[in-house]
């Protein structure tokens, strides 16, 4: 009896978790959709890093030129984010929950460098830093290649200021974080 009383004990919060999980996601991913629009790269004396001195990004500061956008597709199931549209170093990353319960928020970004990293949010993240790390069960992740391997937004100034980090992996350890800060059309 003591242990049947255990098991049940085991399975109810085992459930407790997932119904928290689930709901952690699904909040993470609401989180997301406030990103929504297109963004202009910040005044370069805000930028930081060597991200945004590259020749074909460079042109694209203090200008109205859309430097990143956010829409909702597929019947707002995927949030499509992407980064330097329209140049050569457009990238895309789709942003999505695992199935309908939304058990898990997955992203996966299809990079300059020919690859496509898949990430899981860190369900540590909140609604004002959003952080998706590479899913070590898949073969890129683990790989040597390089790829980006971690994508942290943080918002602040009321949802009109973005940073953004593409945190880049190579021979499996860090290589660098390419920074961009971005404010609101």
């Amino acid at each position: 009896m003591k242990a049947k009383r255990c098991i049940i004990l085991f399975v109810l919060m085992v459930c407790s978790f997932l119904a928290h999980a689930t709901d952690n996601a699904r909040h993470q991913y609401q989180s997301m959709t406030t990103l929504q629009g297109e963004w202009i790269l910040s005044p370069a004396e805000q930028q930081q890093g060597k991200a945004t001195q590259h020749k074909l990004v460079t042109p694209l500061i203090g200008t109205d030129t859309t430097a990143i956008s956010f829409k909702l597709i597929g019947k707002g199931s995927t949030l499509q984010e992407n980064l330097l549209p329209a140049t050569n170093k457009e990238m895309v990353t789709m942003y999505h929950c695992d199935d309908m319960e939304c058990s898990q928020l997955k992203a996966t970004h299809y990079c300059i460098k020919q690859n496509q990293p898949e990430m899981l949010v860190d369900m540590s993240s909140t609604s004002t830093k959003l952080v998706y790390d590479c899913d070590m069960s898949t073969a890129l992740c683990q790989s040597e290649q390089n790829h980006v391997h971690k994508i942290t937004h943080e918002l602040s100034e009321n949802g009109n200021h973005l940073k953004t980090t593409y945190t880049s992996y190579n021979n499996g350890a860090y290589l660098k974080d390419s920074i961009y800060h971005f404010d609101r059309k």
